[in-house]
């Protein structure tokens, strides 16, 4: 599966951005789609992921209550609302993608900036 992440841009604190992934070549319905991000400097980390199917979503605790992950699995795409965000928050995200059976992601988008600036 190829994935292809787009959205990202500057945006003011408190500022709002949706990101997107869109996956080709297979349906994303049988994988678990998940959200990363690696700031300048720092270790790539998990920002939230959504199961399979229309299963759970879960968020690390940086983001919880401001970041929510949809996906449409018929339009092969997942979303990732990021709302209130905080200079913390600027790095580059990825979407992340693994067969629901796996425990490790395997296919990964090019990432997309998102800068968070007064």
């Amino acid at each position: 599966v190829q994935l292809q992440a787009s959205g990202g841009g500057l945006v003011q604190p408190g500022g709002s951005l949706r990101l997107s992934c869109v996956a080709s070549g297979r349906t994303v319905s049988n994988y678990d789609m998940g959200w990363f991000r690696q700031a300048p400097g720092k270790e790539r980390e998990f920002v939230g992921a959504t199961r399979w199917s229309g299963g759970s979503t879960y968020y690390a605790a940086s983001v919880k209550g401001r970041f929510t992950i949809s996906r449409d699995d018929a339009g092969n795409t997942v979303y990732l609302q990021m709302n209130s965000l905080k200079p913390e928050d600027t790095a580059v995200y990825y979407c992340a993608a693994r067969w629901f059976t796996s425990n490790e992601y395997g296919y990964w988008g090019q990432g997309t900036l998102v800068t968070v600036s007064s």
